[in-house]
C-alpha cells in the first residue's frame, strides 16, 4: 500500500504541466504527459485482492490501475518509465499510463474505456477454463461501469458457463466528475450480482483487512470450481478524476470526512495496536519506497526515447494496410 501510495504520489507531481484540462495549460515541462487517473486512497482494495493472486492468475484493470499492476507484482521502475514514455517502458513506451500491461505477471492490461476491462476478464476466463487451468482471473472495475452494457454482458456469460473469475467493483463513488450515487438505480453492483445468480460480499473497501478476509473467501471459492463471484469493495476517490483536476464540482466536507479514512493511516493504526508493534518499522517501509521510487524516478528521466521506427511496429494488421 505505501508503494502503490508513494508512485502515485511521485507521477502525479510528474504529471503536473502536462496536460491542458481543467484551465490550464501544457507548458513542456511535465514528465508525465496527457491524462494520468491516480488511485490515491483506494490502495486497500488492490493490495487486499492481489494478495490472494498468484503469478499464473490473470488481472484486468481501469483506467485508474497503477495500484492493481504494482500489487500484481509488476516492476515499479518499467512502469514509470512507461509513463515517461520511454523506451524501457512495459509497452516501449506507448502505452502510458492507461494502456499498462505486464504478460509476465498476468496483467493483461489498463483500459482507457469504462467497463471494457470485464468482458476481456471473461474471455481470459474463459480461456482458462477450456485449458482446464486451476489459475482465475480477477477484474478491477469501477461503480460507473455498472451502468455500462457490458458489466451485464460480462456477468451474465461468466456465470452462464460457471468461469474462474472474481469479479471487484472498486467503488469510489464519483464516475469522471459526476458523483455515482444519483445516477444509479438501486444498491449498486453486489445487488446486480445477486440478480444474476452470482453471489457477492460488500465490505469497506478502506479497511484493508475486511478487503483481504473477504477477498480470500471469494477467491477460494472461484479456485474451486465455484464459478464467478462479485467483491463489492466501498472506497473513496480522493483525488479529482485527472491529476490535474482539482475537483471543485465536490463539496470540501465529502472529501474532508473521506480522509478520515484513509486506507494507510488505518492499516499502520491496526499494526500499532499489535503487541511489539514498533513505529521503527514502518518508518523503514516508508524510508524504502521513497528509495525505490526515487530510483525508479531517476531511471525513467535518463532512459532513451523509443526509436521512431517502433512507431511502425505492434500495429495491427487486416491485411489490406500496405505502409509507404
Amino acid at each position: 500500500m505505501a508503494r502503490i501510495r508513494a508512485f502515485e504520489n511521485a507521477a502525479e507531481a510528474a504529471s503536473q504541466g502536462g496536460v491542458s484540462a481543467y484551465g490550464k495549460a501544457a507548458d513542456g515541462t511535465a514528465k508525465v504527459r496527457g491524462p494520468l487517473h491516480l488511485s490515491t486512497g483506494q490502495e486497500a482494495v488492490a493490495a487486499g485482492v492481489c494478495a490472494h493472486l498468484r503469478r499464473d492468475d490473470y488481472l484486468t484493470s481501469t483506467h485508474r490501475g497503477h495500484g492493481h499492476t504494482l500489487a500484481k507484482g509488476a516492476d515499479l521502475g518499467r512502469m514509470m518509465a512507461e509513463l515517461f514514455g520511454k523506451a524501457t517502458g512495459f509497452n516501449g513506451g506507448k502505452g502510458g499510463s492507461m494502456h499498462i500491461a505486464d504478460f509476465s505477471v498476468g496483467m493483461l492490461g489498463a483500459n482507457g474505456v469504462v467497463a471494457a476491462g470485464l468482458p476481456i476478464a471473461v474471455g481470459a476466463a474463459h480461456a482458462q477454463k477450456l485449458q482446464r487451468r486451476d489459475a482465475i482471473t480477477a477484474c478491477f472495475f469501477g461503480d460507473g461501469a455498472i451502468n455500462r452494457g457490458p458489466f451485464l454482458e460480462a456477468l451474465n456469460w461468466a456465470r452462464v458457463f460457471q468461469l474462474p473469475v472474481l469479479f471487484v467493483c472498486e467503488d469510489n463513488r464519483w464516475s469522471a466528475t459526476t458523483a455515482s450515487g444519483p445516477m444509479t438505480a438501486g444498491e449498486g453492483a453486489s445487488v446486480r450480482a445477486a440478480a444474476l445468480d452470482i453471489a457477492s460480499e460488500r465490505v469497506d473497501g478502506n479497511d484493508v483487512l475486511a478487503v483481504y478476509a473477504a477477498a480470500g473467501r471469494l477467491v477460494d471459492a472461484v479456485r474451486s470450481g465455484a464459478g464467478p463471484r462479485l467483491l463489492h469493495a466501498v472506497t473513496y476517490r480522493v483525488k479529482g478524476h485527472v491529476s490535474v483536476d482539482p475537483a471543485a464540482y465536490r463539496d470540501p466536507a465529502e472529501l474532508a470526512a473521506a480522509l478520515k479514512t484513509d486506507p494507510i493511516a488505518r492499516a499502520r493504526a491496526a499494526y500499532l495496536a499489535l503487541p511489539g508493534a514498533q513505529m521503527a518499522t514502518l518508518d523503514t517501509i516508508d524510508a524504502e519506497v521513497a528509495a525505490e521510487v526515487q530510483a525508479a524516478l531517476d531511471a525513467a528521466e535518463a532512459a532513451p526515447w523509443p526509436d521512431p521506427a517502433a512507431a511502425f511496429t505492434d500495429v495491427q494488421t487486416t491485411g489490406a494496410g500496405v505502409w509507404e
